[in-house]
C-alpha cells in the first residue's frame, strides 16, 4: 500500500507568468512556496486541502480532460469577485439537479475550473438521522 502524505496538481502552462497572474491575482490563491528563478520558476499555491504547482513551460495546453474543482462558501459572491477580477466566466452559478451550486471559469490555457458551493441542506453536509 502506498502511504501518501501530501499531494499536489502539477500544471505546466504555455505562458507561466500569465498563468501565475491568473491563479495568484485573479483567483487570489495564497502562495505556499516559490522556488527557482526566471520566467519558468515554480510557484506552489494553497488549494484547499491540496496544492497547485505552476512551474516549467509546455508547448501545448494541458489535456482537455484536466479540470479543477474548487469549493467556496458562496458561489454568487465568488462569481461577482471573479467577474470583477476579469476571470473568464464560462457559466454563471446554477443549482444543479444533484443539489450543488456550480459555476465554471477557465484559466489562460483553457483549463476548466468548477467553482462549487455545497449548500447547508446538501447530503454532503447533512445526513438526516445521524
Amino acid at each position: 500500500m502506498v502511504d501518501v502524505l501530501s499531494s499536489r496538481i502539477l500544471l505546466r502552462p504555455t505562458d507561466p507568468e500569465r498563468t501565475r497572474t491568473f491563479y495568484g491575482r485573479t483567483l487570489g490563491l495564497a502562495v505556499c512556496r516559490e522556488f527557482g528563478t526566471g520566467p519558468e520558476r515554480g510557484t506552489v499555491y494553497f488549494l484547499g486541502g491540496g496544492h497547485l504547482e505552476v512551474s516549467g513551460r509546455s508547448d501545448s495546453p494541458p489535456a482537455p480532460g484536466l479540470q479543477l474543482w474548487l469549493q467556496v462558501r458562496d458561489a454568487e459572491a465568488a462569481h461577482r469577485e471573479l467577474r470583477e477580477a476579469g476571470a473568464p466566466v464560462l457559466r454563471e452559478p446554477v443549482r444543479e439537479p444533484w443539489g450543488l451550486v456550480e459555476m465554471w471559469i477557465a484559466d489562460p490555457d483553457g483549463v476548466r475550473i468548477c467553482v462549487v458551493e455545497v449548500p447547508g441542506d446538501h447530503p454532503m453536509r447533512y445526513r438526516p438521522g445521524i
